[in-house]
Parts: C-alpha cells; structure tokens; sequence
C-alpha cells in the first residue's frame, strides 16, 4: 500500500501541539482592518485549537503532522 499524502494547503496553517491537538491561527486579520477595533485585532493575533467538531477531519487530511 503506498504512503499517504499530507494534503499541503491544511499542513501550511495547522500545526500539532504535544498533546495532539490541533493549533490554527484566527481568521478576519488580513484586511479591513480599519473598521475593527484595537482590541479585536489584538485578539485576532493569537493562535487557537481548533474545534473538536473539525479536528477529526483534520487529522484524516494531515496523517503525519
């Protein structure tokens, strides 16, 4: 049988965590920016699991991440 392929769009913007999780950054900080308040796009910059729901199809895309 021969080995998966890592579906590469998804392997550039998830990352695994030590535990297994999967770690994204947050959608909404590319542009118009001007109308958002400081404190959205500061909030905007961090980094976050993804939900549980998405998690499971994400990992059968990114077999070896």
């Amino acid at each position: 049988m021969p080995k998966m392929k890592t579906k590469r769009a998804a392997a550039k913007r998830f990352h695994t965590t030590g535990s297994g999780k999967l770690k994204r950054m947050k959608a909404y900080k590319s542009h118009i920016l001007t109308k958002k308040s400081a404190k959205t796009k500061r909030n905007l910059r961090k980094a976050t699991i993804t939900d549980a729901t998405n998690a499971r199809v994400m990992k059968r895309i990114l077999p070896y991440e």
